[in-house]
């Protein structure tokens, strides 16, 4: 519950210095429900923090006026791109970079609708921080409920709400709490360990980038020092290595000389931890194991390497590894198994059903997969799982898979990459749901038993 004493700051983490963020990238992601004032936000972020070009803003201005406005509408720096997604144009999220003295951003801007739910699974997969809107006047909606499921099913690390248009309130500490409870609440039933909450007007400002004098009932930070203050990512020193090979490179041709005739290297992106030179690691699903001999970036040798570096791998043996396999720390390795149970957030315009056969991509490898079961779905209501029959367009439920071939596959809770799928429809390549492993829902019923024998289930 909100207080006079730095409501917002009571739920944060341990402060955080200036020096502990300098220089470092955050990535957050906007949310919020039709008319919230999100563009409205974002502008204002853009402008206060003098991100945007003289001439950008010149042709706010000038279309303000034309609109009879008297001051430049801040949300027309971004409903550009909004306008051209509505068009059909493929822009899921439209992505803003901006800087302050002590530390750069990317902010993804994602559209408010229902129907666009999918792309705010699509900004919030890759964040650090989800800056949610609500409009002090309405409160929680069913969409502010859905983006907050979304974000504690992707498990960003730190979500904050922008309690925004508080100047249409009167600046009301009473209408500031009681949102604010309602928040912590519906936050408590998903599993949201952790939410902040800020008063702004982003029409006005406040709160916004500098401390508003309207709100002297508030002494928490504003929006942007908050955002400035939060810890760097997770040290990939903390995770276990995982590499999802993209290419097998082995350089061919007469003219090579020896030493490159011989190469053989796996390329790909670390998806998280460290690898070192003289690492004993394990190709999966295979199960060999070998040891690095080598790591290349570039032209250049490194003796370690680690998320989110692209780097290649040389091998000690040769053993069998193609595009699509994992190579994994030897000493936590997964278990690649065939039956994935998940949570997923459904994207598709038609109902997912048990029995629907559709792609899985896992990192660098795309599978065929059979949909067993769906043991439910959220009730946004009371924030529950109920049983469900089948998955329309943004539900969120419990679905039981079997791939194809075996998936070096781990819990979302454990590696948010390594967690993580897509489904995608086999005939037009559409991406239908985005997955995370063994993940749950509040107060989730057991899940039913799975058939008996695997037989028609084979793909």
């Amino acid at each position: 519950m909100a207080t006079t004493t730095a409501p917002a700051a009571a739920a944060t983490s341990a402060p955080v210095t200036a020096p502990a963020t300098a220089g470092t990238l955050l990535r957050l992601a906007t949310a919020g429900s039709v008319d919230d004032g999100k563009s409205t936000l974002v502008g204002r972020l853009l402008h206060d923090t003098k991100s945007v070009l003289s001439d950008q803003l010149a042709a706010v201005e000038r279309v303000s006026r034309d609109r009879g406005l008297t001051a430049a509408d801040l949300a027309l720096l971004t409903d550009g791109l909004r306008a051209e997604r509505e068009q059909g144009i493929t822009i899921d999220v439209a992505y803003r970079y901006f800087a302050t003295a002590s530390r750069s951003f990317v902010l993804a801007d994602c559209p408010g609708h229902v129907q666009y739910t999918r792309n705010t699974v699509t900004g919030s997969s890759t964040a650090d921080v989800v800056v949610l809107l609500v409009d002090a006047r309405k409160g929680v909606l069913e969409q502010t409920r859905r983006h907050l499921a979304v974000t504690a099913l992707l498990r960003v690390p730190h979500v904050v709400v922008a309690v925004n248009k508080i100047d249409l309130v009167d600046f009301s500490q009473k209408v500031y709490e009681r949102v604010d409870a309602q928040v912590r609440a519906v936050a408590r039933e998903l599993g949201v360990e952790e939410v902040t909450t800020v008063p702004v007007s982003a029409l006005d400002g406040d709160n916004v980038v500098d401390r508003s004098t309207r709100t002297d009932w508030y002494d928490g930070p504003s929006l942007l020092e908050l955002l400035e203050a939060l810890p760097p990512s997770d040290d990939p020193a903390h995770e276990s290595f995982r590499l999802p090979v993209q290419l097998v490179i082995r350089p061919q041709g007469a003219a090579l000389d020896a030493e490159h005739r011989d190469y053989r290297g796996y390329a790909g992106q670390v998806a998280s931890g460290v690898v070192r030179v003289g690492d004993e690691v394990v190709a999966l699903p295979s199960g060999r194991r070998t040891t690095v001999t080598g790591i290349d970036l570039g032209d250049r040798s490194l003796q370690e390497a680690f998320a989110p570096q692209s780097v290649t791998l040389r091998l000690a043996d040769e053993i069998d590894i193609s595009r699509g396999d994992v190579i994994a720390a030897a000493a936590d390795a997964p278990e690649p198994t065939q039956d994935v149970e998940s949570v997923v957030c459904w994207l598709g315009d038609a109902p997912l059903r048990p029995g629907q056969r559709l792609l899985l991509k896992h990192g660098s490898r795309t599978v065929q997969t059979a949909v067993r079961t769906i043991d439910g779905a959220l009730d946004l209501d009371d924030l529950h799982a109920v049983p469900a029959e089948s998955l329309s367009l943004n539900d969120i439920g419990l679905v039981t898979l079997r791939v194809s071939q075996p998936l070096p596959i781990e819990p979302y809770a454990v590696s948010r990459r390594s967690g993580a799928f897509l489904l995608i429809d086999a005939h037009d390549g559409r991406t239908l749901a985005a997955g995370m492993v063994g993940a749950t829902l509040p107060t989730a019923p057991e899940a039913p038993s799975s058939p008996e024998g695997d037989e028609e289930w084979d793909i």
